[in-house]
């Protein structure tokens, strides 16, 4: 699922109440205790090789493996020992990710993990998630401000509105592929939604 809306609408307060990090103030949230967060920075420790990053937390007696297990699914088994800052952006989000997935989560949420990232690097990164995606099968909400990303990745896009959840679009027939004229027709409505100016866009893009 993808979660869109106007920045202050309240997504990263909800992901971040999902994910345990803010309290729950009013009302309640039911989550499965399996859960990782990805954030738009990495966040990694830099004191700390790469596959320590992945494993912190972990236990010690299988850490390590672990560790190089999930660093060979998203290509970085060659750099376990590298530390961060010697990292492109793309590789550190990729650790950020794999840190994420090692624990097996059966909700893995994404808090615009791409916005950072050249355009060449967030293809990439696309490709990678629906891959692991289909290796691991947590459920995901990625929370993102572009649309098109939002038809690309998900099943379901929600628009999130002055913290109230406004409209549900089932979008699983037409994810990824911009050939058909309903993916056109969902980005301009969900534009539309967005209070976003946008020309008329034709199927044939």
């Amino acid at each position: 699922m993808a979660l869109v809306g106007r920045g202050g609408g309240g997504k990263t307060t909800l992901l971040r109440t999902l994910s345990g990090l803010d309290s729950v103030t009013e009302g309640s949230v039911e989550v499965p205790e399996r859960r990782s967060i990805v954030f738009q920075e990495p966040r990694l420790l830099p004191w700390r090789r790469v596959w320590q990053n992945v494993s912190v937390g972990l236990p010690r007696r299988q850490r390590h493996a672990q560790a190089l297990a999930i660093l060979g699914e998203v290509k970085l088994a060659g750099h376990a020992d590298a530390w961060p800052l010697t990292l492109s952006g793309g590789e550190a989000q990729r650790v950020a990710l794999a840190r994420a997935l090692v624990r097996e989560p059966e909700l893995l949420l994404l808090d615009e993990p791409f916005g950072a990232l050249d355009a060449l690097t967030r293809i990439h990164m696309h490709e990678l998630v629906r891959e692991l995606h289909r290796r691991h099968h947590p459920a995901v909400l990625l929370v993102t401000h572009d649309v098109d990303e939002a038809l690309e990745l998900a099943d379901r896009v929600v628009v999130l509105r002055d913290g109230r959840l406004d409209e549900h679009l089932e979008t699983r027939e037409i994810a990824h592929d911009r050939q058909d004229p309903r993916f056109w027709r969902a980005r301009a409505h969900l534009l539309g939604l967005l209070g976003v100016c946008h020309p008329t866009t034709s199927s044939t893009r």
